[in-house]
């Protein structure tokens, strides 16, 4: 069996025990381990069979780094058969957590008991997938269809109690998990317990059955935006119901072998590691400790810093709010109350819990009320000089070893370091708005960031349930910068020929969460116009790229908050419309500029929006700005609304071939403005050499 799984006689009963470290996978060792130990036990006195893990969980899943590797037998579908024909009863012993593959061998065994605080779950469809070993029969034939829809299309676990209460486990335990799931054993064969199978369970479609899967069907095609593994998901369970168990087997097979081979799947693969590593700081020494953060001052009570004390608050950090006024900082904790009040009628969190949270929140006017914090964020205007002057006056008033953060979207972390006397305290933290829902943080290094303050505040942006990942210091660091590029594509493809609803469709369809005009249209027209009036013309660029943008802002559409913007916002429903008093101005902006018009058509638009991301993503990798490429597509997937689907801008030009791309990218600079287009050199050396960008690493 090796060393991954062992088999002993406890008795009457068998106990095999997977131990495969970290989260015991079901690896080709595990795999075959099992199925040795379940021939043993066929063959010896045992009456029973419990199949347990040894660590902290149980089996959690798929071994995901074989997906794409040629098969080994046995496959899980190949075990799960060996396990359903076993003679003895086999009873699953489940803590941690039980997903997918893992679930599916829980589910294949006669019976289940877990501990109290165990979990288990399909979440396949994270990845594009779906499971593949029976998951979508046998859950529907033990929970109902309605309970494997939501458990399956969801990819969301459930704790033991619920699924003792769908039939999914029979018994839940508090501690002793092995000792009771022997004495478990032990009863049912006093009992004369039948081997309970869930594939022979009988299972048929309702009419209420056939309604709820077609409602659900239509919500998460407009929820997913062209995910392929919801729907193929819900085939699989309208084959369960409408189809013997070996027949629905077969159609689940074909349909996760149509998964695992589709590019979407592949992207959110990628954006799965993704995730992991944007965690991981290379050039951190590996004994680099962070330090505690028990307290946090958050400067500015308005919608962001708001925001950034709601995180803190709901991760059980102390947090004091400190703005100008006592009247501001009222009128802070007042929209957060707000904010949590909304929950609660949602059912998203209770009173209790509301109330928890908020005693975690202290305000105040005064700076002083911040000399003992573990740490500071600064989310005050995005000006400079007053940022400046805020650090000088945290630096005479934090205690030392203080974490001194900016929530800066674009300013120099190392000009507002060099207004403290200790540089080396100072980073960025830019959260994005809603800050205490989106999931990104962008740790921003400067260049006296100390390697303790940088590990601070990537372990407080995890505390905190942030995907947090480092970039280097630019202007705009990495996602900002980056969409300079996307919006000025944007504002080109309107200016020269398409309208705002083709470009927000076309990217939209494409799988973005809002297209780019829409976006700006609810963040607000101003605050681009306002920071644009800061820079000399030079520094602005070319005047096609804001010439409408600024039109619009001075005809008084500053998008949503006005009620207009590139659209016409109903007041009540917040829906937008096409509105011909902005065509009208884009005709205007033409003509100033002597811009004949033309047609475009949606891959054009996609294209130039895509690739103008990618480009400057390969500049900033080349650059040291983002440590790896996968980064840049975490930064783009949780901060920017880019579909996981596509696995971000650079997974999307990889997944695309970096020679097309190349291609493409040449044929725009020499097409439209060179200036805009100046093709990456990492791009060109990559594409020369046979390179990739999950493979590049910055000497």
């Amino acid at each position: 069996m090796g060393t991954a799984v062992t088999y002993e006689r406890q008795g009457q009963i068998g106990v095999i025990r997977v131990n495969n470290p970290p989260v015991n996978a079901l690896s080709h060792a595990v795999r075959s381990g099992i199925m040795d130990a379940l021939a043993t036990a066929a063959d010896d006195a045992s009456l029973a069979v419990v199949l347990a893990c040894d660590g902290r969980t149980f089996i959690a899943g798929a071994d995901i780094t074989e997906f794409g590797k040629p098969p080994q037998a046995p496959s899980l579908p190949d075990l799960l058969l060996a396990l359903d024909n076993h003679p003895k009863l086999t009873i699953a012993a489940i803590h941690g957590t039980a997903l997918g593959g893992g679930f599916e061998v829980a589910l294949t065994c006669n019976y289940r008991i877990a501990l109290a605080t165990a979990k288990v779950g399909l979440p396949e469809v994270k990845l594009g997938l779906l499971p593949g070993a029976g998951g979508t029969q046998r859950t529907p034939r033990l929970a109902g269809l309605p309970a494997a829809v939501d458990l399956i299309t969801s990819g969301n676990p459930i704790a033991a109690e619920n699924a003792l209460s769908l039939h999914l486990v029979d018994k839940v335990v508090g501690e002793n998990l092995v000792d009771a799931a022997v004495a478990y054993g032990s009863e049912l064969v006093e009992q004369g317990a039948q081997k309970r199978q869930a594939s022979t369970l009988p299972l048929s479609l309702t009419t209420e059955d056939e309604k709820l899967i077609a409602s659900v069907g239509a919500k998460l095609l407009k929820k997913t935006r062209g995910e392929r593994a919801p729907q193929r998901i819900l085939n699989c369970l309208l084959a369960a119901a409408t189809q013997p168990f070996e027949a629905g087997l077969k159609r689940e097979r074909e349909e996760f072998m149509a998964c695992l081979a589709d590019p979407q799947s592949a992207a959110l693969r990628h954006m799965f590691f993704a995730e992991r590593a944007a965690g991981k700081i290379d050039s951190l020494p590996k004994d680099t400790k962070a330090l505690d953060v028990a307290s946090v001052g958050i400067i500015g009570a308005g919608t962001m810093g708001g925001g950034i004390a709601m995180c803190f608050a709901q991760a059980g950090i102390k947090v004091t709010l400190v703005d100008m006024t006592d009247e501001a900082v009222k009128l802070g904790l007042e929209k957060i109350a707000k904010n949590y009040a909304i929950s609660v009628k949602r059912g998203r969190l209770t009173a209790d819990q509301t109330d928890a949270i908020m005693a975690n929140m202290t305000t105040s006017s005064n700076f002083n009320d911040l000399a003992h914090v573990d740490m500071v964020i600064e989310a005050v205007f995005e000006n400079l000089e007053v940022k400046k002057d805020v650090f000088a006056k945290l630096d005479g008033i934090c205690k030392p070893g203080a974490v001194l953060a900016s929530n800066t979207s674009y300013q120099s972390i190392d000009a507002i370091a060099a207004a403290t006397t200790r540089p080396e305290s100072v980073l960025g933290m830019h959260f994005f708005s809603p800050a205490n829902v989106m999931k990104l943080l962008e740790v921003v290094k400067g260049a006296a960031s100390s390697d303790t303050v940088i590990a601070t505040a990537m372990a407080v942006g995890k505390k905190i349930g942030k995907v947090s990942v480092l970039s280097g210091m630019c202007y705009g660091f990495i996602g900002n910068r980056m969409l300079r590029h996307y919006g000025r594509e944007a504002s080109l493809c309107l200016i020269e020929g398409s309208t705002p609803s083709q470009i927000d469709s076309a990217m939209e369809s494409w799988g973005m969460a809002m297209g780019p005009l829409a976006v700006s249209d609810l963040a607000g027209l101003d605050i681009g116009y306002k920071a644009r009036e800061q820079l000399s013309a030079e520094q602005k660029g070319d005047p096609a790229s804001y010439r409408v943008a600024d039109r619009l802002v001075e005809a008084g559409r500053l998008g949503q908050k006005s009620g207009a913007g590139y659209y016409q916002y109903d007041p009540e429903t917040r829906q937008r419309q096409e509105d011909p008093a902005v065509m009208a101005i884009v005709t205007e902006a033409r003509r100033e500029l002597g811009i004949t018009p033309r047609q475009f058509d949606d891959e054009e638009i996609v294209n130039r929006l895509t690739l103008a991301l990618a480009n400057e993503g390969a500049k900033l990798l080349q650059e040291g700005i983002a440590q790896r490429a996968s980064d840049i597509d975490v930064v783009y997937c949780y901060g920017y609304g880019f579909p996981r689907f596509k696995g971000g801008p650079m997974h999307t030009i990889e997944s695309m071939g970096l020679d097309k791309a190349v291609t493409l990218i040449n044929e725009f600079r020499d097409q439209l403005n060179p200036e805009h287009w100046q093709t990456a050199p990492l791009l060109t050396n990559l594409v020369a050499n046979g390179g990739q960008l999950a493979d590049y690493h910055r000497d």
